[in-house]
């Protein structure tokens, strides 16, 4: 029975990085001329991206007219903005294209045993299937409205109720804070500069073990650490341990960082996913914006992913990282290869399939790199809708209760249909979202040296 065990253990070790050890095998059993390059994680970011891009734009169009034989299309709420009703048909739930475009090069190329890439491929599917159940019930209602014979209009309550969707949120945040607090895998290196290497672990920290890293011709040694910290932008000691947020309570009470952590974690998810979802509402606009932000966390993933760029940049490195690479390449090749269908004009509309996940992986993402303070710049179109939708509701509410008649700050929320209102081409605002998230960007990766 033991034996059994062991074999199916192996096995399934085998699978978790199949194609690896495939050309693994084919460069030492025959020498095969190119099996070598799998052994090098830019040639499997390469073929990620490559793979993402072909599943996305070939097998894309067999999903689309897959959604269009099975006649889910999308219903269109009469708002009054300029080519709205051009939209009603058009096939949703094209998220699936998304995902299916990210997890498929992640499993293939990826090594499965890293902790990361478990985590990520975790919230794809999670926040997938929350968004699909919301699509499809949505597509439910108005099936039954058809069978009555009464003429369906659009509702917010017609998907999953907006409490289930933020439980369900709630709930993943709750398993990547646990993740990235407990499990021993996650962890960050220290350089022991000091002849005790004691005074290299600050309070709150845990020292797991110790490696010698040889850099610029130059033995270094490094103090694997365990602990909950972030990177501060544009500060020159840009390290800051959760831990002082509860150490007004006095010793010890660093033993309750986790709490806080999970809820910091928690609220990171929730938000960014609900503002991906709330700025999907112009062709090409949410596929986009990720796509733009997932190259600028992505350039985060490989640098703390090398020990070498990290020394010489002077960011924390982090084990392991660096396989997540892969993953990055693979989240950007789909949200490119989806603008096939999706740019102006749409034959295909991502749904909250598509737009609840690519929230939830890019705040993952950057809570696992150690960014998730950038997220309000690098993020920055995301936290506009947001906000303008909270200002937007917020303003309505008090002018109306003082008043008697609700005031508005926007023709319309959130801030793109604003733009509508105000006669610019769908279009042209995509594009210029586009243009003010790749400023973001850039900012956010000059905080490399910026400090």
């Amino acid at each position: 029975m033991t034996a059994r065990v062991c074999q199916l253990s192996s096995v399934n070790h085998q699978l978790k990085k199949m194609l690896y050890y495939l050309f693994t095998w084919l460069k030492n059993s025959f020498n095969l001329p190119g099996s070598g390059l799998f052994q090098y994680i830019t040639f499997r970011i390469a073929m990620a991206i490559i793979f993402s891009l072909i599943i996305a734009t070939v097998f894309g169009k067999r999903i689309i007219n897959f959604l269009q034989r099975k006649q889910i299309g999308e219903s269109v709420r009469d708002l009054g903005l300029a080519g709205e009703q051009q939209k009603k048909g058009t096939p949703t739930m094209g998220g699936i294209i998304i995902l299916l475009s990210i997890l498929i090069p992640t499993l293939l190329f990826a090594d499965l045993n890293k902790v990361y890439i478990r985590l990520m491929v975790l919230c794809t599917v999670w926040l997938g299937v929350i968004g699909f159940l919301d699509d499809y019930f949505k597509l439910k209602a108005r099936k039954i409205a058809q069978q009555k014979g009464e003429k369906y209009q659009k509702k917010d309550s017609d998907g999953l109720a907006g409490l289930t969707k933020i439980i369900g949120q709630v709930g993943l945040g709750i398993i990547v804070g646990l993740t990235l607090y407990f499990n021993s895998n996650v962890t960050v290196e220290r350089e022991i500069i000091s002849d005790q290497p004691s005074q290299t672990i600050e309070k709150g920290e845990r020292k797991l073990n110790e490696v010698t890293r040889k850099i610029n011709g130059e033995d270094k040694r490094f103090a694997i650490v365990k602990t909950p910290i972030t990177s501060i932008p544009f500060v020159k000691n840009h390290e800051f341990n959760y831990s002082k947020l509860i150490s007004w309570m006095g010793d010890g009470a660093e033993k309750y960082t986790w709490i806080i952590y999970i809820l910091i974690v928690t609220f990171i998810i929730t938000a960014v996913s609900n503002g991906a979802n709330i700025t999907d509402g112009l062709d090409g606009l949410a596929a986009g914006v990720s796509a733009i932000i997932g190259a600028g966390i992505g350039v985060f993933v490989y640098v703390s992913g090398n020990y070498k760029f990290a020394d010489y940049l002077n960011v924390m490195y982090i084990p392991d990282l660096g396989e997540l690479s892969i993953f990055m390449g693979a989240f950007v090749g789909a949200c490119v290869g989806f603008l096939w269908y999706n740019a102006y004009p749409a034959q295909v509309f991502m749904g909250d399939t598509g737009s609840l996940a690519l929230g939830g992986i890019i705040a993952s993402l950057a809570i696992i790199v150690r960014k998730e303070l950038l997220i309000p710049i690098f993020c920055g179109v995301f936290l506009v809708e947001n906000l303008s939708v909270i200002m937007q509701v917020s303003y309505f509410k008090y002018t109306r209760k003082k008043y008697g008649t609700g005031k508005r700050i926007f023709l319309m929320s959130p801030l793109h249909h604003h733009f509508q209102k105000k006669g610019f081409h769908e279009n042209k605002i995509a594009i210029r979202f586009w243009i003010v998230t790749i400023i973001c960007v850039v900012m956010s990766i000059a905080t490399l040296k910026i400090r």
